[in-house]
């Protein structure tokens, strides 16, 4: 019967603009399932390092470590990164994300905002908050996975391992790609729908049918993305009991064909034409603040580097990278606790599937180097 119940929550909308859907019936339930003390946060921060937890039932599970870098696109999780700012201190600093998958429930992603803030309170308000959803990953996210992979199922479901071949009569269709990073090589796999509509021209492919993986190069994709994809072949097959056939095609060769007829396609078709976001455009300034009385959510004036900012206040920095959220030391319990909500309202409001862009929430004087670059542009 549990599963039975699981398969009937309702997903999430990732334009409710409610994140964290405060004062609903989740919110109480959260309360209800954790106490006034979730056990997983006692030694959550330590020291140094990567931990990782996904929601299950309201309840914070820690993820495997050998299963770090592979989230499903039916889960919400939270991922904590302590780090130290600088050799010469022992001082720790954090970087605290919560991740939704496409398919998550209302109850996990509103329970993983929740939990969010909750663990941003045990650390005493130091980490910086980051809102991560799968397909828009920030940079700083992906770069703590050597091996970063998305794949469809989660806890509602039930999973497989990445390395389990699925069954017969199971197909799965992964797209490749090459981190842009100098200084790392990182590998980028999301697990797309195995449908015509998955293919266009510029990417590489995998087709994993249990006893055979196929990986395909579109003719405009780059040598990086053919050998991250090839790693990728070789890591499915070497974890399984029986050796799989690997075969690799070409657009354009002989044989490249075969792998097209599986999807009903003749030929690749050519790339959509995305919208380019520069980061040229100079960031927007908005300010949160209940003095009057009640809350006002307004744009403000030209945003000239931290003078801009009240410490009476939370603002949103709209800028090309990401949506910053920034909460001054006397900023009102209300500011504080709407300030996410308000970003995600503005989100909404853009339009054009804006609502999933990253947002990043720091208070006063936590401020990292990427925002600090943001606010002094001139």
């Amino acid at each position: 019967m549990e599963g039975e119940r699981l398969s009937h929550l309702t997903k999430y909308n990732i334009e409710d603009t409610n994140i964290a859907l405060l004062g609903s019936d989740l919110e109480r339930r959260v309360r209800e399932h954790a106490g006034d003390k979730e056990p997983a946060w006692d030694s959550a921060g330590k020291g140094p390092g990567l931990e990782i937890w996904r929601i299950e039932h309201f309840q914070i599970v820690e993820w495997p470590r050998e299963r770090h870098g592979t989230f499903y696109n039916g889960d919400s999780y939270i991922v904590l990164h302590t780090f130290k700012k600088s050799e010469q201190t022992d001082a720790l600093a954090y970087d605290l994300h919560f991740w939704l998958g496409r398919e998550t429930s209302q109850d996990e992603a509103g329970t993983a905002a929740y939990k969010t803030v909750e663990l941003d309170d045990h650390l005493n308000g130091a980490p910086i908050q980051y809102r991560e959803v799968q397909g828009y990953e920030s940079s700083k996210f992906l770069s703590y996975f050597p091996r970063f992979i998305t794949r469809s199922g989660g806890i509602s479901t039930g999973f497989h391992h990445v390395s389990s071949p699925p069954p017969e009569d199971v197909k799965r269709l992964y797209r490749i790609q090459a981190s842009h990073s100098v200084s790392h090589s990182r590998l980028i796999v999301r697990e797309v729908p195995v449908a015509a509509s998955s293919i266009v021209e510029g990417d590489v492919f995998v087709l994993d049918q249990g006893n055979k993986i196929a990986q395909f190069n579109t003719k405009q994709s780059v040598g990086k993305e053919k050998f991250k994809a090839a790693e990728f072949v070789q890591f499915l097959a070497s974890e399984r009991q029986s050796q799989p056939d690997v075969i690799v095609y070409d657009e354009g060769s002989s044989g490249a064909g075969i792998f097209l007829s599986e999807f009903g396609l003749e030929a690749v078709p050519p790339a959509s034409g995305a919208r380019q976001v520069t980061e040229d455009t100079p960031p927007t300034l908005y300010r949160l603040s209940d003095n009057s009385g009640e809350v006002q959510f307004e744009r403000i004036g030209e945003l000239d580097g931290l003078s801009s900012l009240s410490s009476n206040d939370a603002y949103l920095i709209d800028h090309a990278t990401a949506v910053y959220v920034w909460i001054g030391k006397e900023a009102s319990l209300n500011e504080r606790r709407l300030a996410m909500q308000y970003a995600q309202k503005y989100l909404h409001s853009k339009g054009e599937g804006a609502a999933a862009r990253c947002i990043v929430k720091m208070t006063e004087g936590m401020e990292n180097s990427q925002f600090l670059e943001v606010i002094h542009a001139r």
